[in-house]
């Protein structure tokens, strides 16, 4: 990159009861080479923690503070409201990153203005060498499921090249502000899981592309906030699949869908709850399903705010 051309870019990263792992987080950019970064923390209504610390450590950051939690979108969405960069890169607090990690981001951007989002290659933070995200696959119409293609496999080199992704990963996904002004912001429906998939959905309906950069590298802290099978986690992630299969599956399809989902896999997902005895798995995928049908009819389903 030449001197002129490093546009500013707005971190914006979500704080929920969590603020010493949000400062781990502000704290890997103090090595960060990009020179024109601004760091927005929104703090989801957090009920436990010192959120002031953030501000009072980190002078540099903005901190918004919202009187509600508004889940992974609509926190999000206040802090891309906020922004003043061109481009905006959601960043999850559970994530610390590489010095040169912004560079190869907005590099890709400047030589393909086709592009709509991007994300970087994701390590799990507790396995430096173990892949979270090379890119992942489409979604399935009928199962609402997909494939990540290095998700849980070690690094030896072989995602070291740049490619077309169907979806960026919400731990770390940089979007123009040109294209949020097209597409609109996340549909804040899905409180948690799915939004940013969504949202991919609604870049490359209007013709971007999206793709995964290798040469850039974040390490993730995964479920810090949810846990890795609390029923919190098993009823956002069911209702939110619900929700997606819903907005983005048309015609035809839709009715083989709901038919799949009715027939085979709630049946099967219970079924599996009860069997291993996890009586609490088993209420809060029940409760997904139950949001769903009281929401038949509920039109902000397909609600989409602008920027």
């Amino acid at each position: 990159m030449t001197a002129y051309s490093y546009p500013l870019v707005s971190v914006i990263s979500i704080n929920f009861n969590a603020p010493e792992v949000t400062a781990d987080m502000i704290r890997s950019f103090k090595d960060v080479t990009y020179p024109n970064v601004e760091i927005i923390v929104v703090d989801n209504a957090s009920t436990k923690g010192d959120t002031d610390s953030l501000k009072q450590d980190f002078p540099e950051i903005k901190l918004i503070k919202s009187k509600e939690n508004l889940g992974f979108a609509g926190g999000n969405n206040i802090g891309i409201r906020q922004a003043k960069g061109d481009y905006i890169l959601l960043l999850n607090n559970d994530t610390e990153v590489k010095a040169d990690f912004l560079e190869p981001l907005v590099k890709k951007f400047q030589n393909n203005p086709s592009i709509g989002a991007v994300s970087p290659k994701i390590y799990f933070h507790h396995t430096p060498n173990m892949l979270q995200f090379t890119g992942i696959s489409e979604i399935s119409k009928f199962t609402t499921r997909s494939t990540g293609w290095g998700y849980g496999k070690m690094d030896v080199g072989q995602f070291d090249e740049d490619k077309k992704s169907f979806f960026a990963h919400g731990a770390a996904m940089m979007v123009p502000k040109s294209v949020i002004e097209k597409v609109g912001l996340m549909a804040e429906i899905y409180f948690l899981y799915y939004e940013e998939m969504d949202w991919g959905q609604r870049i490359r309906n209007a013709g971007y592309e999206i793709y995964y950069v290798h040469d850039s590298v974040i390490y993730h802290k995964e479920s810090v906030s949810t846990g890795k099978e609390s029923p919190l986690k098993v009823y956002y992630i069911n209702r939110a699949r619900i929700i997606y299969m819903r907005r983005n599956v048309k015609g035809p399809d839709l009715f083989i869908a709901f038919l799949y989902q009715n027939l085979i896999s709630v049946p099967k997902n219970l079924l599996l709850y009860l069997l291993r005895g996890k009586i609490n798995l088993f209420k809060a995928f029940i409760k997904a399903v139950g949001w769903n049908i009281k929401n038949a009819f509920n039109k902000e389903i397909y609600h989409n705010p602008e920027l």
